[in-house]
């Protein structure tokens, strides 16, 4: 069976990347982080302008209707540039708890075409989450309920909220704490229906944490190959040490480790694989690893410096700390890993659990006959 990337997904990163590299240099990024807002409207509209927004907006509404596994690659290039987390919450996340909601909400028909076009920014006060990004910047706040029964899904204007800005050690991140009082007019599902939106919100919150984590990964790599090329020392390329490269060589290790991890969590997520949790944990692990390894061996190379303003890795070495706990830290998902793993009575074990018989061949039901054939060949093969 063939799951590599289609040809159209991997033109498609690559013209994201072209985009991102003139749009959203690092010097860029420290004067629009370096603003009361923190954002940039131009940016915003230029995103919005390359389709980015409507990724996942149903085409009905002006969007492109794509599905999670077009994200894998795209959300890595968001890691690599370090871009703001709103556009994740409100092109990803956001828009795909507005697009499970019933065809006709008043929520769905109101908020999805504003996303498609970039007017809409949407914050996700997510019960992962301590606090909510981007609140005060919002049109709307997607907030959770608990009551008897699940958790209700409310959508909240900034001014029915009480919003207090909270300090990040990421300087890009605006993170805020918010006080609001639920009611009728406010919920647009119930605890039932909210219940499974958050619970999918939630996934789909760490697999993007996770995808940013492997491109911030990636990025803290090719910045530490560029230092240790031009700086030397006894007359030496630092790079040309041994030393050195066994740290660099690590990073890509755990690159590469994590990468064949977080593109199968995305193909169970968007297949709806029972086990596809337990994936998406596996993936965030494995990412947050990567992650503050890329940091850690980057700061040693880089030297004490490597953390200050000045130099470009301390950029996205803070992006990856605060990734690595937001969305459930590795507590939890190292839980969520162990609860499936050491107490199920058939784990997936082995290299045979990657894309398993059973779970190929269940895929059939949903296919065309035609379709149905050509997998079942393909799993005997």
């Amino acid at each position: 069976m063939d799951f590599t990337f289609s040809e159209d997904q991997i033109a498609f990163r690559d013209s994201v990347s072209r985009f991102l590299m003139t749009e959203a240099a690092p010097e860029m990024l420290r004067d629009v982080w370096e603003t009361e807002t923190g954002r940039s409207p131009e940016l915003w509209a230029k995103i919005a302008e390359q389709g980015l927004m409507g990724l996942s907006v149903p085409e009905a509404y002006g969007g492109m209707g794509m599905a999670d596994v077009d994200w894998a690659l795209l959300l890595q290039e968001v890691g690599y540039y370090a871009l703001p987390d709103s556009l994740v919450d409100t092109a990803y996340v956001g828009a795909g708890m507005l697009a499970a909601l019933p065809v006709g909400n008043a929520a769905r028909e109101k908020w999805l075409p504003g996303i498609a076009n970039g007017s809409c920014r949407v914050a996700v006060g997510h019960p992962l989450n301590p606090t909510v990004s981007d609140a005060a910047l919002a049109n709307v706040l997607l907030l959770p309920h608990a009551v008897d029964g699940g958790i209700e899904l409310h959508a909240v204007l900034p001014e029915q909220c009480v919003i207090q800005q909270r300090k990040s050690i990421d300087s890009s991140r605006r993170l805020y704490d918010v006080q609001w009082t639920p009611g009728a007019q406010t919920r647009i599902a119930d605890a039932v229906t909210g219940q499974k939106i958050w619970d999918q919100a939630g996934e789909r919150g760490a697999l993007a944490a996770a995808a940013q984590l492997v491109g911030l990964s990636q990025r803290m790599l090719d910045l530490s190959v560029d230092y240790v090329v031009q700086r030397k020392q006894f007359d030496k390329a630092i790079g040309s040490f041994q030393a050195v490269q066994h740290h660099l060589a690590n990073i890509v290790t755990k690159i590469e480790f994590a990468k064949p991890v977080l593109y199968r969590a995305f193909y169970a997520l968007q297949h709806e694989e029972s086990d596809a949790a337990t994936r998406i944990s596996h993936a965030k692990v494995q990412a947050g690893e990567a992650g503050w390894f890329g940091a850690r061996n980057g700061l040693q190379v880089h030297g004490a410096m490597g953390y200050t303003w000045e130099v470009d890795l301390q950029m996205f070495m803070k992006r990856a700390w605060v990734l690595d706990a937001a969305w459930g830290d590795k507590v939890f998902h190292m839980a969520r890993l162990a609860g499936r793993l050491l107490h199920s009575q058939n784990p997936p074990l082995g290299a045979g659990s990657t894309f398993d018989r059973d779970t190929a061949l269940g895929r059939c039901a949903s296919l065309p006959q035609g379709q149905c054939k050509q997998l079942a060949e393909e799993v005997a093969a």
